[in-house]
């Protein structure tokens, strides 16, 4: 059996990550380790902690090489004290992905033992709520009201499942459903009625299909295109076409896809590297785009992970 894609990423990323310069690398940990509040978990730019930041700022200590033993203790013990709150959707997903680092990263164990009882209720109800989001064209929605499956939340979901080690209930309907993602000019929708493909998810495709031992690259010649053409002046990648200025989320998404379909050398990667380390903050942590003014730890783990895939 294949290791779950969110493992396989974070190893690939930590292979790159030791390639990034030293001071750099460690102004940025210094920061994400000075953002862990006191009840060991993290928040974004306004608001408590959450499992959503959490998880992302997880992601990037570990693929920087430095989610230790304390920090893992204590956002252990954060995670663990939302298990049985009502959880949206993405903070549930968040969670099962924060824990799933913890335990790999440093050996902090957050979910109960797979020999309890306790674990094996706990998956099946995690599984039976993410069933709750299938919709009719096979994808996942982000609530269990929507009536159309998002490429992104089915993306997620396809993840969550990998890490609770539940198989993913029909996966033919899955692929279907991202076949007719697929906009005609290349790129894929986020949602059906939308007008126009976006890179992020486009990326959310390309990384389902990845997940799912689905992915043929050569398959996907308008997908490339697509991606390549969404390099902008600034060398980072544009959300969209109607979007004239580039973004890191978008940028770390579209570079890794192209890694991912084999056609990273259709984009100037130096012009990557250069753009991502142009949105470092002066004391650590990166900003989500030129005009931004404010790090944050989400798109702290896109900054590191893109001068890792740079590193690759």
């Amino acid at each position: 059996m294949s290791a779950p894609y969110l493992h396989e990423l974070t190893l690939r990323l930590a292979l790159g990550a030791a390639g990034i310069e030293q001071n750099t690398l460690g102004k940025h940990v210094s920061w994400l380790r000075a953002k862990q509040s006191e009840n060991g978990g993290y928040a974004g730019r306004e608001g408590d902690c959450d499992p959503y930041y959490s998880a992302f700022a997880l992601r990037a200590l570990w693929v920087a090489g430095a989610l230790d033993g304390d920090i893992a203790k204590k956002a252990g013990s954060f995670l663990r004290a939302r298990l049985n709150e009502r959880e949206s959707i993405i903070d549930m997903i968040s969670l099962i992905f924060g824990a799933a680092i913890c335990e790999m990263a440093a050996g902090e164990v957050v979910l109960p033992d797979e020999d309890d009882q306790q674990q094996v209720s706990w998956r099946s109800n995690v599984a039976a709520l993410l069933e709750s989001l299938r919709t009719p064209d096979g994808g996942y929605a982000k609530t269990p009201e929507g009536r159309a499956g998002s490429t992104y939340q089915t993306f997620l979901t396809v993840l969550c499942y990998q890490l609770i080690e539940v198989p993913v209930p029909d996966m033919d309907s899955i692929v279907t459903f991202l076949e007719n993602q697929q906009h005609a000019e290349g790129g894929f929708l986020e949602i059906r009625a939308a007008k126009r493909a976006g890179v992020n998810p486009t990326a959310a495709a390309i990384g389902t299909l990845k997940a799912l031992g689905r992915l043929k690259p050569e398959e996907h010649r308008q997908t490339i295109e697509f991606l390549a053409d969404m390099q902008s002046d600034e060398g980072g990648f544009t959300a969209n076409t109607r979007i004239p200025f580039a973004d890191l989320l978008s940028t770390f998404t579209g570079t890794l896809t192209l890694f991912d379909l084999e056609a990273i050398e259709e984009i100037n990667l130096k012009a990557v590297q250069k753009y991502a380390q142009s949105m470092q903050g002066p004391e650590g942590g990166f900003f989500g785009f030129a005009l931004d003014q404010t790090a944050d730890v989400e798109y702290s783990f896109y900054g590191i992970g893109t001068l890792a895939l740079c590193n690759t």
